[in-house]
């Protein structure tokens, strides 16, 4: 038995094709350049961004033109190589199909396919549509390609959070109350902070609303227009980088680093690199401060403010002065006492001291006196929720009437854009002040008196100067012929809204600079979550909108080209099979029966060129190529070979032979 089964013959194996395993690379082929395209295309989908390394991207921006030369010359190679391979697929599928019976005009049509061309007949429609819609496919390869690998310039967006100083809770508010009691200050005492940085937000703001330029710079950190009352929160931003000595924090703040903590969060593809990129612009939602201020005239029948700038006196006069033509002397001193009623038949009483003659009038036309009082104001509750400037101009001031300006300061939700090396501000929603801001009220309205005081000099006052200056830039003619109320007030309004905004951004500065708490961590209970998005500009590729048609572009036609060669593939394996199955019926018919002719194949075809125009005459002066439906008239056979019509191919192969004899010297 064990013998039996040695001296058994071998299991026959299958056969293989001739041509498989050529198709099988072809296949293989044609899968890794789809799997290519695809794998890129799933690749920025899934992460929607992309792009490559920092130094990479500063050569593709400083080479444009190279960088366009190279995605072209890829995506024209990757183009070649599948136009190609589908070329040698409908070659090879047509050698195979020719071996039966078949039209010319599908001959015609196979050959244009297999040269990358087309045909146009109008009595076949259909195939010319079906030429042309494959010829077209083929041209956008290398569209498709350079769409899908082309670099576009980007904002990749990236989420931030951190925290910062939180002023409008009650935590905040006692620790504001201990700072007033360390530092010796009272309820409503003029806070003296920065008066320069003060000064000068007031003037931007107001002058922002004349078309003049209003960037205001502070703590190294500059702002459009005005502060809004907020604090850096991105640290490229954030300016000063100088270290607060002990008491440079808090209310006693001069300049100095400003504690940041805003970071990235992870996203959902922590492990992705994100690029330094060429630049970086934030967007943050943040807390800000500001105030709506209305300014208007008192009229003569409202008595109840009590407005006097009436008692005043000279308390110093130099008459050697006077009589000396020298103008550095002062002539003398006026004291004013200027008062208002800040509620409950109360009056507030400020002194201020002017330059005067020794007649105790102005020292000169171009001095100026403009006086304020600040008062704190009560809603119905009984609480302080806003405060009121009353403030007048004399001598060059003469234009500001007796005037009021009511300041209701809010909390505020601002998206803050950091961009261009400067910060700008746009409201969100709006908080009105509670029973437990009243410190913050105090602080802004301290530092309003402050203002108000230290801005008025022996001649002239800061805030009269800007309103005097600002808006006699953009008039012309004397000020008093063209200057009217509204504009007046306009003005006052935006001066004393910039002065509130900068409290705010001082306040917090203050706190959140360097040493302020422990570590520079801010206290849970004191702090703000801080949200936003940073946007990094950079180069390399995107996920498309869902509805855009760039994705068909970049895609169809290299899909349409795969599918097309993996039928003329499979195609050819299958009639190779078939064909060698054949060959083996043949081949036992012929052992079986001597005189077995069979169809006289010539089975050595591979060189066989269905595209070369002489491999067609030569096959068709071998009589081995049959055509279907090609006759000579009505009632003739529908198939003739070539070689039946002698006259036709003998002309046809002797003008090649001849060719071939005068080229190559061959025959």
């Amino acid at each position: 038995m064990i013998a039996w089964i040695l001296h058994l013959p071998p299991p026959a194996m299958p056969h293989v094709p001739d041509n498989f395993w050529r198709f099988t690379v072809i296949i293989c082929i044609q899968i890794v350049i789809l799997a290519f395209g695809f794998g890129f295309l799933g690749v920025v989908t899934y992460l929607e961004y992309l792009a490559p390394p920092d130094p990479v991207c500063q050569l593709m921006r400083s080479y444009p033109g190279e960088l366009t030369m190279i995605v072209t010359l890829i995506a024209t190679v990757l183009s070649v190589i599948a136009a190609t391979l589908f070329t040698l697929s409908v070659k090879e599928a047509l050698r195979h199909r020719m071996w039966k019976p078949i039209s010319l005009i599908h001959l015609s049509t196979g050959i244009a396919l297999a040269q990358g061309s087309h045909i146009l007949k109008h009595r076949y429609v259909g195939l010319t549509i079906l030429t042309l819609f494959i010829f077209g496919v083929m041209r956008l390869l290398t569209a498709g390609w350079t769409t899908l690998l082309t670099p576009s310039y980007f904002m990749w967006p990236v989420q931030l959070n951190g925290s910062e100083i939180d002023i409008t809770g009650s935590a905040f508010a006692t620790l504001l109350r201990g700072e007033f009691i360390a530092n010796d200050l009272i309820q409503d005492n003029a806070l003296e902070v920065l008066d320069v940085g003060g000064m000068l937000s007031g003037v931007a703001a107001a002058g922002y609303t004349f078309g003049l330029p209003g960037t205001f710079n502070f703590n190294g950190a500059k702002y459009n227009m005005s502060t809004q009352g907020i604090v850096p929160t991105i640290e490229s931003f954030s300016g000063s980088d100088g270290i607060p000595d002990a008491n440079g924090t808090r209310l006693g703040f001069s300049g100095g680093n400003v504690t940041v903590n805003t970071g990235v969060i992870p996203g959902s593809h922590a492990s992705v690199y994100i690029p330094q990129g060429f630049s970086r612009n934030y967007s943050i939602s943040q807390q800000g401060l500001t105030a709506n201020v209305s300014c208007r005239v008192i009229a003569s029948n409202q008595t109840q403010y009590l407005w006097n700038t009436n008692n005043s006196y000279l308390i110093y006069a130099n008459a050697a002065a006077a009589a000396s033509s020298s103008s550095n002397s002062i002539t003398g001193l006026r004291l004013w006492s200027i008062s208002a009623n800040c509620g409950n038949n109360t009056l507030t009483t400020y002194e201020y001291v002017t330059m005067v003659d020794a007649n105790g009038t102005t020292s000169s036309p171009g001095s100026g006196f403009l006086p304020s009082v600040v008062c704190l104001g009560q809603n119905t509750n009984q609480t302080y929720a806003n405060f009121t400037i009353f403030t007048q101009g004399f001598y060059k001031y003469g234009f500001l009437k007796a005037s009021m300006c009511e300041v209701v300061p809010l909390l505020t939700t601002v998206r803050a854009d950091y961009s261009n090396e400067e910060i700008s501000s746009e409201i969100t929603s709006i908080t009105p002040f509670g029973p437990e801001n009243i410190e913050l009220l105090s602080f802004i309205a301290g530092v309003a008196k402050f203002q108000s005081i230290n801005s008025q000099g022996l001649t002239s006052s800061t805030i009269g100067d800007t309103l005097y200056s600002i808006y006699s830039s953009t008039t012309t003619g004397y000020i008093d012929n063209n200057l009217n109320d509204t504009q007046v007030y306009t003005e006052l309004e935006d001066y004393w809204r910039g002065v509130v905004e900068f409290s705010a951004t001082f306040l917090r500065s203050g706190f959140m600079a360097t040493g302020s708490f422990p570590d520079n961590v801010i206290p849970n209970n004191l702090s703000s979550q801080v949200t936003g998005t940073m946007f990094i500009s950079t180069i390399g590729w995107t996920r498309w909108a869902k509805n855009s048609p760039t994705y068909l572009l970049a895609t169809l036609p290299l899909t349409i080209t795969t599918i097309l060669t993996f039928a003329c593939a499979l195609y050819s394996i299958l009639e190779a099979w078939k064909e060698h199955q054949d060959r083996l019926r043949e081949d036992k018919e012929r052992a079986e029966h001597p005189g077995y002719i069979g169809h006289s194949r010539i089975h050595h075809r591979a060189h066989f060129d269905v595209s070369n125009t002489i491999h067609l005459i030569m096959a068709c002066a071998a009589g081995d190529l049959a055509l279907k439906d090609f006759s000579e008239g009505p009632g003739q056979p529908s198939i003739k070979k070539f070689v039946s019509e002698p006259p036709v191919v003998a002309l046809i192969w002797g003008y090649f032979r001849s060719l071939l004899s005068f080229v190559f010297g061959l025959v």
